[in-house]
């Protein structure tokens, strides 16, 4: 390999066979090249380099290789040894955890955390309070303090809340100006006034209303009917009831249908239910007014039941044609599946509209129960994955009962999403 690398990474012309620092000089470009692969191919014995790390690179290194290395051997003249593993100990986790947020980026640093808890069974040492402190939080890392809710100890669970908070109001800045803002605006669409005052005159759909009414000798549009906007202020318009299901492949959903969820309740014209099920199911409601309380009343894992939760849904129904269903689930049913689509069927029939989500995150849909999706889009509720940004649009789309705006990018697993 090193052979092959000469004439590349470590050669120092520029193809002519002319010296590009001059003779007896330091190629600085070709030595910084093969550093960077040094850093890449881990200093094992096959990956050819003889480079020595020094420094803040030995030190990255380390870091890398306690989590990413597969064996275990010196490391040149540095002399570090290169092995998986953090030890079992919080404090060497603690200084490894600071480690790599001082020489890594943030979303790099979340990555990392992320592999640790899954490659090394580090979720338990979560449960105390000093390694929360020292962790980079993020969404998926809520998840997993999530599903250690009952196991954690009362000490930690302050510390725990805070976490949480923390990304809950990060979420809540990016996003939560916006899906006000969009919500209000359908919301004042979708209540047509057949009589409204000019200002509030919906000029597209009257002009399409009165297209019959055309005069060609004056070239205008006699408007016998007119449809406005109404205002969404003081009386409640909708209603949504988000029906998320919190099994553990759907941690950020549930983080992000919560934050969502408190943000529609927060519309006074929007009438919003939040309900959360496994093979049982909750309806948190009560506690909209704080996503921190809706996460910590969820119980992430479990089996599925899709029917009940359906049912449960359908008898808090009480304006059918002005309610709009989310239901976010992977479709992996253990109740009844002819139930499931049965309850979908009766309540579209009924005037609901329905939207079926099979994720609500960045990261597009987890596997899927794919006859599911495709019984529910023969019900005219087609599954889809939706990114936190599109959901407005979604809901927007939802409750003017338009088309809604399915991405139309197929991700390697078959999933949609945008």
């Amino acid at each position: 390999m090193s052979g092959g690398m000469s004439g590349g990474i470590g050669s120092g012309t520029d193809g002519t066979g002319t010296d590009r620092t001059g003779a007896g000089g330091t190629d600085r470009a070709a030595d910084e090249r093969l550093r960077r692969w040094r850093m890449v191919l881990g200093g094992e014995s096959a990956d050819g380099t003889g480079r020595a790390l020094t420094g803040r690179d030995a030190a990255m290194d380390g870091a890398l290789a306690a989590l990413y290395g597969t064996g275990r051997e010196k490391n040149g003249a540095s002399g570090t040894s290169r092995s998986a593993g953090l030890g079992a100990s919080a404090p060497s986790v603690a200084r490894w955890l600071g480690d790599i947020r001082t020489y890594f980026p943030s979303s790099v640093v979340q990555v990392m955390q992320r592999d640790a808890i899954d490659r090394l069974g580090l979720a338990a040492l979560l449960l105390e309070p000093e390694m929360l402190e020292a962790v980079e939080a993020d969404v998926h890392l809520v998840g997993t303090l999530l599903s250690l809710n009952k196991a954690m100890p009362e000490t930690t669970k302050e510390t725990a809340r805070a976490v949480v908070r923390k990304v809950v109001a990060d979420i809540e800045k990016r996003l939560a100006t916006r899906t006000r803002a969009t919500l209000t605006g359908a919301l004042d669409r979708s209540a047509r006034l057949s009589r409204p005052r000019h200002r509030d005159i919906d000029w597209d759909r009257t002009i399409r209303a009165n297209l019959k009414n055309y005069l060609p000798e004056h070239g205008t549009v006699v408007p016998e009917r007119l449809i406005g906007y109404g205002r969404a202020a003081r009386s409640v318009k909708k209603e949504v009831i988000l029906c998320i299901d919190q099994s553990g492949s759907m941690a950020a959903s549930v983080v992000y249908a919560s934050v969502f969820g408190a943000v529609l309740a927060s519309i006074r014209s929007l009438a919003t239910r939040l309900v959360v099920f496994d093979t049982a199911v909750v309806d948190l409601t009560d506690q909209l007014d704080d996503p921190v309380d809706v996460l910590f009343g969820t119980q992430l894992g479990g089996g599925t039941d899709i029917n009940r939760a359906l049912t449960y849904c359908q008898s808090r129904i009480t304006r059918p044609a002005d309610t709009v269903v989310v239901l976010i689930s992977d479709l992996y049913e253990g109740g009844i599946r002819d139930g499931m689509l049965k309850r979908v069927a009766a309540m579209k029939a009924s005037g609901v509209r329905f939207v079926t989500l099979l994720a609500l995150s960045d990261e597009g849909a987890p596997a899927y129960d794919r006859e599911h999706a495709a019984a529910l889009a023969a019900l005219g509720a087609p599954a889809f994955a939706c990114t936190p940004d599109l959901f407005p649009e979604v809901m927007a789309a939802a409750i003017e009962k338009r088309p809604l705006p399915i991405p139309d990018k197929e991700l390697p697993n078959g999933a949609i999403s945008r």
